[in-house]
């Protein structure tokens, strides 16, 4: 650990700064009172401090924009006024982690004019909840503001101590594509990293720093600085620099701060939906969480291919045997990857090929949709761009007519490659409103959502619910070719803490072969790509992480007559209400969800490498009322690397004073469904 610069003391210092020039900062409190964010300035600069109760979390940090052409905003200020507000209402979500979201805080708005030409002002809006704080700039259209070119926001992080941290890389080695490992380090020793950054800090509180209602920006990094504090916005450049081009007047997306002084309580993580706009869409009834298997767990074993040939995966007749599964099994839908003219040669290259409308010979689209429908299965279309996203956007409203047509509501996007053709950022502003464009034209044709390669989420699904889950982290694809052997088994526990706290993910889950087979004549050897976990880690995970959308990503043959898949039949997808039992980050899990409309439960806990006794307490289930537990639990000899499939099956009664004895392997897991006792 590197010994940090000394920086100003304590938010107090903001408060004695900003009095000694007769200007006290404006603080803004929690309803529960333990929150608080101020906003003054010292010598005319405008600053924010965020504080939990006794303890201080963000020390006096800067605030304020660079552009080209004109001065930097920021400086030179005065505050012009304030203005006080506060907002109590519950609202449900139609599909969730949770039902209900209680809608709680107090808000301060601070104007601040510059005193100095061109005088320009702007107001920092700065709302304390519960769960932690917010704030955005509103920048007004004065002093001949107009037309800008944003070449910094200067945002600034400054903790009050030096930070256990859990990040990934921005801009390398994949930029802002979000497929990295996670590492853990103090503050002091990080780069340029992604959001949502999970930091425990030595006076105990967790902090996370993230963003919300992101729309016609660009997404948010955060730049380090070696053997400091402070953390700096790093925003996602266009090609030639320029971080975001707009016209004033403007507002940025919120800069968040959620708050808990334990880790299980940093989820569900319900801030940024608080923070953006009520749906859009008027009638959501046609938006349906949903299990479903398809075409893409054998391409990237190297069964099937995405092109043409003899390997071809795409084809009719795999379909139908996918949907025959899904309709015999209960899952509602069915993904086909490879379906469409453009995967064949360097399809990466040729981004510019693909069609989204145009099948391949061996796949009857129209015949391969009306088959699903009378097997009451809904058919997923893939549409990849690899980046070529102008090819998309000409095609994005007669393509999802003609799903529309076909009684396609739902499609998986794709942008694997790093940057657009003209070199922008995969999370840069223009990208921004590309994403936020096709999720629109979406419900426009009363299509959902499910995104790979996005940007991070910022709580859109809250506006636009059709926007249902998105990749944005390393998935379980890695774990059938990735370099180093595929995820540590340490991975999802990282993933929960981190990743998760912006908002759903489809991860694919449900492997069971775990030992990846390979065709006749390739030999194996001991670190060969393959899931780091056990069987019932696998069922775990349908708990763990939370996505409306679930994949039973096996390939159909390796679940028949496995007892363990009638989890993946019961698993729900949709949830009244979430409890996280147990956890520590990087380590292990135990969360437990209460299925919406149902008196029915499910637990999911996982661990690391290091086998785990968790002894976890029912009291969650209601008062005087008698369940059975049925468990999918490690077996006696299980563990990731030597024996993964071992599980055993079992059945106990239980109630709220029941207090499970949970053993998980080593990259084990156990996976519960709790029902009412007959």
């Amino acid at each position: 650990m590197h010994p940090c610069k000394p920086l100003l003391t304590l938010g107090s210092a903001l408060a004695l700064a900003s009095v000694a020039h007769g200007q006290a900062p404006m603080r803004v409190l929690s309803p529960d009172g333990k929150n608080s964010l101020a906003v003054g300035l010292r010598d005319g600069v405008a600053y924010y401090t965020v504080d939990r109760g006794r303890k201080h979390i963000i020390l006096p940090s800067r605030l304020g924009f660079t552009f080209r052409g004109t001065r930097p905003l920021g400086d030179s200020l005065r505050v012009v006024s304030s203005v006080r507000a506060s907002r109590d209402t519950t609202w449900t979500l139609p599909w969730g982690e949770v039902a209900r979201v209680r809608e709680n805080y107090r808000e301060i708005r601070v104007q601040f004019a510059e005193t100095v030409a061109p005088r320009r002002h702007f107001t920092i809006a700065a709302r304390a909840f519960d769960d932690g704080v917010a704030f955005r700039y509103e920048v007004a259209d004065s002093g001949g503001f107009g037309d800008f070119e944003m070449t910094d926001e200067l945002t600034e992080f400054t903790l009050a101590d030096d930070a256990r941290a859990w990040w990934i890389h921005a801009n390398v080695p994949r930029p802002d594509r979000y497929e990295d490992l996670y590492s853990e380090s103090p503050v002091s020793d990080l780069d340029t990293v992604q959001t949502p950054l999970t930091l425990e800090m030595q006076n105990g509180v967790r902090v996370v720093i993230h963003e919300a209602d992101l729309v016609d920006y660009a997404g948010l990094g955060l730049a380090g600085h070696f053997e400091s504090r402070t953390l700096r916005a790093a925003l996602a450049p266009w090609a030639d620099g320029i971080k975001v081009r707009g016209h004033a007047p403007f507002v940025t997306p919120w800069r968040t701060i959620q708050l808990a002084d334990r880790v299980e309580d940093l989820a569900p993580s319900v801030l940024g939906l608080k923070l953006n706009p009520p749906s859009r869409i008027e009638n959501t009834s046609w938006i349906t969480p949903m299990k479903y298997d398809g075409i893409w767990w054998g391409m990237h074993l190297g069964l099937y291919t995405w092109g043409q040939g003899p390997k071809h995966g795409a084809t009719t007749a795999n379909a139908r045997r996918y949907i025959d599964f899904a309709a015999a099994n209960g899952l509602r839908g069915t993904l086909v990857e490879g379906w469409n003219l453009g995967w064949d040669g360097d399809w990466i290259q040729n981004r510019n090929g693909f069609s989204f409308t145009q099948p391949y010979p061996d796949y009857d689209l129209p015949g391969v949709a009306e088959y699903a429908r009378s097997k009451g299965v809904m058919l997923i279309a893939h549409n990849e761009t690899a980046m070529g996203v102008e090819n998309y956007e000409r095609q994005l409203d007669s393509a999802f007519a003609l799903y529309q047509r076909l009684g396609i509501h739902a499609i998986k996007t794709g942008y694997v490659n790093d940057k657009t053709l003209a070199g922008d950022a995969h999370t840069g502003q223009y990208m921004v409103r590309h994403y936020r464009k096709v999720v629109a034209t979406a419900a426009k044709y009363g299509i959902a959502v499910d995104v790979h390669e996005p940007i991070h989420d910022t709580g859109e699904r809250r506006t636009w619910p059709n926007m249902l889950s998105r990749e944005g982290a390393r998935g379980q694809e890695y774990n059938a070719w990735g370099g180093e052997g595929g995820n540590p088994p340490e991975h999802e526990s990282i993933l929960f803490f981190t990743r998760l706290l912006s908002g759903p993910m489809d991860f694919t889950p449900g492997i069971f072969d775990l030992l990846i087979q390979r065709p006749t004549g390739t030999p194996r050897t001991p670190e060969d790509p393959r899931p780091r976990t056990t069987l019932a880690k696998q069922l775990a995970l349908y708990v763990v992480i939370y996505s409306p959308v679930q994949m039973a990503a096996d390939l159909p043959e390796n679940y028949a007559g496995k007892p363990a898949f009638e989890f993946i039949r019961d698993v729900a997808v949709d949830w009244d209400t979430t409890r996280v039992l147990a956890g520590r980050i990087g380590d292990y899990v135990a969360v437990a969800r209460k299925t919406r409309g149902k008196d029915e439960w499910f637990v999911g806990a996982i661990t690391d490498e290091e086998p785990r006794v968790l002894d976890l307490p029912l009291s969650f289930l209601p008062n005087g009322h008698r369940y059975v537990a049925e468990i999918y639990a490690d077996g006696p000899h299980a563990s990731w690397r030597d024996n993964p499939e071992s599980i055993v099956m079992r059945s106990q009664p239980v109630t709220s004073a029941t207090r499970l004895h949970v053993v998980l392997a080593s990259g084990g897991g156990q996976a519960i469904r709790i029902v009412p006792a007959r």
